[in-house]
């Protein structure tokens, strides 16, 4: 290629015998972390595929309150359409006697407070309604169709699971019960007590109920369904970024050489503070942004902006811990379990996943994501006594053994100067000496020169005025050339030095990298 000519420059062949080594050193490394990396990518794949593993199979486990209001043939419907459709992939139906629950506002209150994924009630007196109405007259005119079997979920509780595994099954099981309903009733009703002539009779029976529902929050905009994954991943990306930032701040200042480590403590929990606090701001303007008509306040955008922040500012320090106790070559590996662990832990609810995964409540990202959730639905997934515990105890441990980190990182900053300072004087007392022992041979060499220029002269001269102009004329010529070698002799030194001095240098900027962890080159700093 024309561009990039040195790139051309002569190498040595392959068959060179100092090539061997290299290569085989080359390769053992490169099959190393090869195989390193393998098995752990594929124990993430393994996991993170694991929690999906028969997700419907496990939709059972999502129990649903039923409560039967009207204690009639359509109460009757509902468990017949249920023993149809009950399986693996259905959630489970749970009858409690009216005496639990009396009023259907109470059902509304055990769904918030998440005893429930769901319920379904009849409403009271519904079948003497819609018999009535099957009679025709005023009865069938006011006949209220949705106001005879009702739904009551929450939307915001992971909504693009829950739209399919409790309100698509809870429709099937109203179509179920209809049929049910029909086939039990239908010849009955034909006749004895449908009124054929009126068209509003006809339409209560050939449709008599439509399933209501009553959505605590409704959570339909698109964005939804990155909430639990890609929002996750993005603020636990942004924080490690930064982290390099702040890493490579203070390693091209030599800030942990020249400042105090409870001062540098104190200023980068600030700027992470600052960061992150910033950071969850936008994050949470973008998600009020593309709500689309989702019905939510400011006083929740306040909450959910202090959630976020305190979610970011507690990956910052646990990275940072990474960082700091982890073995460099490793801390990549450490960063993408992270957030794969995180994240898997948020996809999908427990219930759905094999149990092994319920370790997940341990994991900041679960917690915050409920505590979201109880934002997001006005307090109707009351889990704040162990998300927030959770959530401070990784803050707070991470606060410590970051602050504990930046003693250390000095601690071995100061070491690595010293011993490069010691290595630094005693290569140039090296080069020193040797620059001396060469000068006092050169002067050496220059006196025996001079002494065998001045007998020469001696003996030559006839007359003793030739002799005087010889040794007045020598003597400065040689202390001229003395002083000139003199001169040549300490800017060469000098430059030895200097070129001495910025190659150890170089060395120990490149080496620091290893004592705060990753680190980025800083844009616009001078």
């Amino acid at each position: 290629m024309r561009f990039y000519p040195k790139a051309r420059k002569e190498r040595p062949s392959k068959d060179d015998p100092s090539v061997r080594p290299v290569r085989l050193a080359v390769l053992k490394a490169v099959t190393i972390n090869l195989i390193l990396l393998q098995i752990l990518f594929l124990g993430l794949f393994c996991y993170l595929f694991g929690s999906l593993f028969q997700e419907t199979d496990h939709v059972h486990n999502f129990n649903i309150l039923f409560v039967d209001y009207d204690g009639g043939p359509i109460g009757a419907a509902v468990r017949s359409g249920y023993e149809t459709l009950q399986g693996p992939s259905f959630p489970s139906l749970m009858e409690r006697p009216t005496s639990a629950y009396p009023q259907p506002g109470s059902i509304t209150s055990a769904v918030c407070d998440i005893n429930y994924w769901g319920a379904l009630y009849t409403t009271p007196n519904a079948s003497d309604r819609l018999t009535a109405a099957l009679a025709g007259g005023p009865a069938a005119s006011s006949y209220n169709q949705s106001n005879v079997l009702v739904v009551v979920w929450n939307q915001a509780r992971y909504p693009t699971v829950i739209d399919s595994a409790v309100f698509d099954t809870m429709k099937a099981l109203s179509d179920a019960a209809r049929v049910a309903y029909s086939l039990a009733t239908a010849r009955q009703a034909i006749q004895t007590s449908l009124n054929s002539s009126d068209p509003a009779a006809l339409a209560a029976f050939s449709d008599p109920w439509t399933l209501a529902s009553v959505n605590l929050q409704p959570t339909s905009q698109g964005s939804r369904v990155i909430y639990n994954t890609l929002c996750i991943i993005l603020i636990l990306i942004q924080e490690f970024f930064y982290l390099g930032y702040v890493n490579g701040v203070y390693m091209q200042f030599k800030l942990y050489t020249t400042v105090t480590p409870h001062r540098i403590a104190v200023v980068r929990q600030i700027i992470s503070g600052v960061y992150t606090f910033v950071g969850s701001l936008c994050t949470t303007g973008a998600i009020w942004a593309f709500r689309s008509g989702w019905d939510v306040n400011a006083y929740q955008f306040l909450l959910c902006w202090m959630a976020l922040w305190l979610f970011a500012h507690l990956n910052f320090v646990i990275l940072d811990v990474f960082t700091i106790w982890i073995s460099p070559p490793f801390v990549p590996m450490a960063l993408i379990s992270w957030i794969v662990l995180n994240v898997t832990s948020v996809l999908l609810p427990f219930e759905l996943s094999p149990g092994f995964y319920k370790w997940g409540y341990a994991l900041p990202a679960h917690s915050v994501f409920n505590v979201l959730i109880d934002i997001w639905s006005h307090g109707c997934n009351p889990q704040l006594y162990y998300a927030l515990p959770v959530l401070f105890v990784y803050e707070v441990v991470g606060v410590i053994l970051s602050s504990i980190g930046v003693y250390r990182r000095a601690h071995y900053a100061v070491l690595k100067q010293e011993a490069e300072e010691k290595s630094c004087d005693d290569r140039a007392a090296a080069i020193l000496s040797e620059h001396q022992q060469q000068q006092q041979q050169e002067e050496e060499e220059e006196e025996e020169s001079s002494l065998t220029q001045e007998d020469t002269i001696h003996e030559a001269s006839d007359i003793g005025d030739s002799e005087e102009i010889g040794r007045e004329t020598t003597r400065p010529m040689r202390r001229r050339r003395a002083t000139v070698t003199a001169l040549e002799g300490q800017n060469e030194l000098a430059d030895m030095l200097r070129r001495e001095i910025t190659r150890s240098e170089m060395e120990r900027v490149t080496s620091s990298r290893d004592n705060t962890g990753p680190s980025f080159e800083v844009p616009f700093v001078s």
